[in-house]
């Protein structure tokens, strides 16, 4: 049934009042007919109202619904994105954590090995410098030995020329001198 139907059939329901109306008393009655036009026109009325009024409001409530759906997926799926963005930060946050304990570490035995091959190196170089030096002290030794040797040889030669009253200088006598203070049992010094 078009709108122009429903127009008409009401008008006719009109007219079918008012001549009823007019040829009935002017008595109050509820006649059930009538009730039933006019509620068919209350619906008739709404129905065109709805479609011409209501309808845009009915899109426009319907638009705006599946936008807060969408937004609410949206916003849903941004949580979610932003708790696996928060998860694979704290995971690289870890990784980091742990390569860095790891170069820590790497560095610590790195300085301790470091460390103890100084210590060895040092311990050898003091080791070699005490070698160094005994061997120096024991030359230095052999050396005052030596020139102590030299100037008692010429004391003694010195005193035996006195006592013998020649002059003992030749080297046959120095080399006795020397020989009879390098023998312990003749009663030398044994150095």
């Amino acid at each position: 049934m078009t709108h122009m139907d429903a127009f008409a059939l009401a008008g006719e329901a009109l007219r079918q009042v008012a001549q009823t109306a007019a040829e009935s008393e002017t008595k109050f009655q509820i006649n059930l007919f009538w009730v039933i036009v006019a509620a068919a026109n209350f619906v008739v009325f709404f129905l065109i109202v709805q479609r011409i009024a209501f309808g845009g409001l009915t899109r426009t409530l319907s638009d705006r619904r599946s936008r807060i759906e969408q937004g609410l997926k949206d916003a849903e799926q941004a949580r979610r994105d932003r708790e696996a963005a928060e998860q694979e930060h704290q995971a690289t946050i870890q990784e980091a954590r742990r390569e860095a304990n790891e170069i820590i570490s790497r560095a610590q035995k790195a300085a301790t090995e470091t460390r103890e091959q100084e210590v060895a190196a040092t311990r050898e170089e003091i080791a070699r410098m005490k070698e160094r030096a005994n061997g120096e002290i024991e030359a230095e030794r052999q050396r005052a030995v030596a020139e102590l040797r030299g100037e008692v040889t010429d004391l003694a030669l010195a005193a035996a020329s006195r006592v013998v009253g020649e002059s003992l200088t030749g080297d046959r006598q120095r080399k006795l001198v020397a020989d009879f203070l390098a023998d312990p049992a003749a009663g030398g010094s044994a150095g």
